[in-house]
C-alpha cells in the first residue's frame, strides 16, 4: 500500500491583513471561518449572503488554498463577477485561476475539453432560444404531423416542455399531465418530435442550454477517470442560491464534491420560489441527510429592513411547516411605524392610494426610484400603469412589457382595429397571420381580396362578415380556423353594429385566441389572465373607438417611457412582479392585489396543493423582505367583472397569518365624503 504524503507549498503571496472578526458579524465569522467540509449557510433575506460567500473566498486564499482550487457556482454571471471583484478589492493573491460562473458557463468549459467523449467535436455550437426554435421547427417538419384539424403546439412550447424534462427528471407524460394536459392527446407525436430533435442536435454538432448541463452530468456518470480529475482540481466548492437548484444541478455538485472535497452551500428555504421552473427545495431542506456529518450555519442578522417589517415576515413565514427554524434580527433602530395594511374599494381605487402615496412621500423627501410596486402576476398592474400614467409619475417595469405593448394585448386589439377601420392593413395582416397555414404571402392574398370586394372603403359594416370572407380561398390547413374566425368577426358586429368592448375581446378569446395561446405561449395561463383583465377594463367602455383611442395613448411612444418626460431618466418608480424583486430592495414597497384567487394564485386554492401553497407564502414572505423602511399590503374588496358584475373579494388567506397587532389599518375615504359626514375619513 502506497504511503500518502502531502506537499505544503509555501505561501509566496503576503496574506491579505483583513481582520475577519471585525469585518463580519459572529453569526457571518462562524461560516467563514469554520473548517473544511460539508457546510449549508442559512442566510435570511438581507442578512449580507454574499458578503458571506465573498468572505469564504478570501478567508481560502489567507489559508494556503491556490484559486485554481476553489469553484464558486452561481446562477447568473453578473453575481459571479461582483464576488469575484469583491475577492480582488479584499486580498493580493491571483484570483485568475479561480473557477466563477454559472452553472451552464461552467458545464460549457468542461465540455468544451472534453466533448468527443460524448460523440461531439470541441467546436459544437451552442443553439440559443431562436436557434432552438428553428431547429425545433425543421424536426417538426419531417415528422409527418397532421395539424389541420387542430394546433400542434409551437416550437416555443416544446422547447420550454423538454426543458422541464431535462431539469426535473420527470417523463414526458408526466409533464404533459402537470403543465400541459390540453395536449395529451399529442403525446405520441411530441416524443417523436423529442427523439428527432436529440439526434439533430447531435448531427448538427449543437447543444441547447439545458445540454450544458445534462451532458456534463453525462460525462461526469460515463467517464470516471474525468470525474475524478475534477474532483482533484476543484478542492473547495462554493455554491449561491442553493435553495434553487434544480435535480440536474443537485448531481452536478455530488459528483464534482464527492467524498473528499469541500463544499458550503448559501441559500434561503424561506425564499425557494421557483419550483415552476424545475427548482427542488428538497436540496436545502434535506442538506444533512444528503451530506451527512455536515454544518448547518444560521445568519439571522438582517441590515436591510426596519425591526417592524421583519416581525411580519418572520410571523408571515413562521405558518410554513417546511423550513429552517430562524427569526431575522434587524440591525436597524425601530421606525415607530407599523406595516400599513389597507383596504380599498375597488382596483381603481387601489391605484388612486398607491399613485398618491408616491406623492405624498416623494414630497416627504423620498426619491421615485426608491419606491415599488410589487405583485404576484403581472397583469394586476394594468390599473397601477394607467393611474401613473395620468398623474405623471414615470415608471419602470422589470415584470415584461408594459400591458398595453404585449404581443398578446395587441393581437386582440388588431381584430377590433380592423372591424372598427376596415382599411387597417397592419391590423388584418396582424390577425390573419394568427392562423395556421397563414403565412405573409396567404395573408397578402386574403388583404388583395378583401379590397376587391369594395368594402374596405364604404363607411358602414358589412351585415355579415363571414357571407363576405367565406368566399375568399384560403390554403387548406387554415380553412376550418378561417370559418371560426368569420364567425367571431359576425359576434364583433352584431346586427350591423358594434358590440362592446368587453363583449368583444370575449368573442375573441372564446372564439379564436384561446386555442392560439394554449398552442403557442408556455406561459399561456398569465397571457389569458391578462386579456381577462383586458376585458375587465374595457367594460367601462361603452364606445369602442373610446377604447380603442385609450389603448392608443396607454402605449409608450418610440419606445420612451409614458408620464412626465421632464423627469430625470433614473427618477421613475419600480413595478415588477415578485418573482423579479428577489435580491432587489427598495424604501417604500406597495404590496398590492392581496386576494385570495390573486395572491395566493387561484389555481392553487382550487387544486389545494399544500406544497405550492407553502411556496406562495415564501412568495409573500419575499416580498415582504424586500422593504427597507416603509410596506403597504393593500387590496380591493370589490373586484367588477365585465359580465358576473361586482364580485367581492376575499383578503388573502396569507393576512391571517400573523397577528393584528404587527399592522396598522388605514381607512382610506373619498375627499367629496367628507363634507357630509361628521366624523373624519
Amino acid at each position: 500500500m502506497a504511503r500518502q504524503y502531502t506537499l505544503h507549498r509555501p505561501q509566496t503571496v503576503a496574506a491579505s491583513g483583513i481582520d475577519y472578526v471585525a469585518a463580519l458579524n459572529a453569526e457571518q465569522y462562524e461560516a467563514v471561518s469554520s473548517p473544511p467540509g460539508k457546510a449549508l449557510v442559512i442566510a435570511g433575506a438581507g442578512s449580507g449572503k454574499t458578503r458571506t460567500l465573498t468572505y469564504r473566498v478570501a478567508w481560502l486564499l489567507d489559508h494556503g488554498i491556490e484559486s485554481k482550487q476553489v469553484l464558486l457556482l452561481t446562477f447568473t454571471n453578473k453575481a459571479a463577477r461582483e464576488m469575484i471583484e469583491r475577492v480582488r478589492e479584499l486580498v493580493p493573491h491571483d484570483t485568475s485561476d479561480l473557477w466563477a460562473g454559472t452553472f451552464h458557463s461552467v458545464g460549457s468549459r468542461i465540455l468544451r475539453r472534453h466533448a468527443e467523449d460524448l460523440g461531439f467535436t470541441r467546436s459544437f455550437s451552442i443553439l440559443d432560444r431562436d436557434d432552438q426554435k428553428s431547429l425545433l421547427s425543421s424536426v417538426i417538419a419531417k415528422c409527418d404531423i397532421d395539424t389541420k384539424q387542430r394546433r400542434f403546439p409551437k416550437a416555443d412550447v416544446l422547447a420550454s416542455m423538454f426543458s422541464l424534462i431535462e431539469n426535473t427528471g420527470a417523463t414526458l407524460e408526466e409533464v404533459i399531465a402537470a403543465r400541459y394536459d390540453h395536449f395529451c392527446d399529442w403525446t405520441e407525436k411530441i416524443e417523436l418530435v423529442r427523439t428527432g430533435y436529440i439526434a439533430k442536435k447531435q448531427e448538427t454538432n449543437s447543444m441547447d442550454f439545458d445540454d450544458l448541463l445534462v451532458m456534463t452530468v453525462r460525462l461526469f456518470e460515463e467517464r470516471p477517470d474525468v470525474l475524478e480529475l475534477y474532483q482533484q482540481k476543484f478542492r473547495h466548492i462554493l455554491v449561491d442560491e442553493y435553495q434553487d437548484t434544480n435535480s440536474v444541478q443537485g448531481r452536478m455538485i455530488d459528483l464534482l464534491v464527492g467524498e473528499k472535497s469541500s463544499l458550503m452551500a448559501v441559500g434561503d428555504d424561506a425564499q425557494s420560489i421557483y419550483s415552476w421552473r424545475g427548482a427542488d427545495m428538497e436540496h436545502i431542506l434535506g442538506f444533512p441527510v444528503r451530506y451527512p456529518g455536515s454544518k448547518v450555519f444560521t445568519i439571522e442578522t438582517n441590515y436591510r429592513s426596519v425591526p417592524e417589517i421583519l416581525d411580519l415576515s418572520n410571523a408571515a413565514i413562521r405558518v410554513n411547516s417546511g423550513r429552517f427554524e430562524k427569526d431575522l434580527r434587524s440591525s436597524r433602530e425601530p421606525a415607530g411605524a407599523k406595516p400599513a395594511l389597507v383596504a380599498l374599494e375597488d382596483p381603481r381605487a387601489q391605484a388612486a392610494f398607491v399613485a398618491q402615496r408616491m406623492l405624498e412621500l416623494r414630497d416627504e423627501g423620498i426619491p421615485l426610484e426608491q419606491m415599488a410596486v410589487l405583485y404576484r402576476a403581472h397583469f394586476q398592474s394594468l390599473e397601477i400603469q394607467m393611474e401613473l400614467t395620468v398623474r405623471g409619475i414615470p415608471f419602470g417595469i422589470t415584470s415584461g412589457l408594459r400591458f398595453f405593448e404585449q404581443a398578446h394585448i395587441k393581437d386582440i386589439a388588431a381584430f377590433m382595429r380592423f372591424v372598427v377601420n376596415r382599411r387597417d392593413e397592419v391590423s388584418f395582416l396582424r390577425m390573419v397571420n394568427l392562423l395556421p397555414g397563414c403565412g405573409p404571402v396567404a395573408a397578402q392574398k386574403l388583404w388583395d381580396s378583401w379590397l376587391k370586394s369594395g368594402w374596405a372603403g364604404k363607411e358602414e359594416l358589412p351585415p355579415k362578415w363571414s357571407e363576405l370572407f367565406l368566399k375568399f380561398k384560403v390554403p387548406k390547413k387554415a380553412v376550418k380556423h378561417w370559418e371560426q374566425l368569420c364567425c367571431v368577426l359576425d359576434e364583433l358586429t352584431p346586427g350591423g353594429e358594434f358590440a362592446r368592448p368587453s363583449e368583444m375581446i370575449f368573442s375573441i378569446l372564446e372564439g379564436v385566441y384561446d386555442e392560439y395561446l394554449k398552442a403557442s405561449f408556455e406561459n399561456f395561463e398569465n397571457r389569458r389572465s391578462d386579456i381577462e383583465q383586458l376585458s375587465q377594463y374595457g367594460g367601462s367602455f361603452d364606445d369602442i373607438l373610446d377604447f380603442l383611442a385609450q389603448l392608443s395613448l396607454m402605449s409608450s411612444v418610440d419606445g420612451e417611457p409614458t408620464g412626465d418626460k421632464s423627469e430625470r431618466d433614473d427618477e421613475k418608480v419600480t413595478l415588477s412582479s415578485i418573482h423579479q424583486a428577489k435580491g432587489l430592495e427598495w424604501k417604500v414597497v406597495f404590496l398590492i392585489w392581496l386576494v385570495d384567487g390573486h395572491f395566493p394564485n387561484g389555481r392553487i386554492l382550487e387544486t389545494e396543493d399544500e406544497p405550492m401553497l407553502e411556496e406562495e407564502r415564501r412568495l409573500f414572505y419575499v416580498a415582504l423582505t424586500r422593504a427597507k423602511d416603509d410596506l403597504y399590503l393593500t387590496f380591493p374588496m370589490m373586484n367588477p367583472k365585465s359580465y358576473t358584475g361586482d364580485v367581492i373579494c376575499r383578503p388573502s388567506r396569507f393576512l391571517e397569518d400573523f397577528p393584528a397587532e404587527l399592522v396598522e389599518e388605514w381607512q382610506v375615504g373619498n375627499a367629496a365624503d367628507a363634507w357630509s359626514d361628521d366624523e373624519p375619513f
